[in-house]
């Protein structure tokens, strides 16, 4: 029986992983892993900071298809 349990807790772990990943709420924590990777030298930014960079990246410029 705990078998299926954890069969079953995994299942719901990557479905919420995915549906984290799709929606871009597991961004900060990739932003970490690729600067961790490729940025060492660099100071990373807080998750207010990279949050207002995102938004900030977002938002500027033309925003209409017409």
């Amino acid at each position: 029986m705990k078998s299926v349990n954890g069969r079953w807790g995994r299942y719901a772990l990557a479905l919420w992983g995915g549906l984290r990943s799709v929606c871009g709420d597991d961004a900060y924590e990739r932003y970490l892993a690729h600067h961790a990777a490729h940025h060492l030298t660099e100071p990373r930014l807080s998750r207010r900071a990279f949050y207002e960079a995102e938004q900030q990246r977002k938002w500027s410029g033309v925003s209409r298809c017409c």
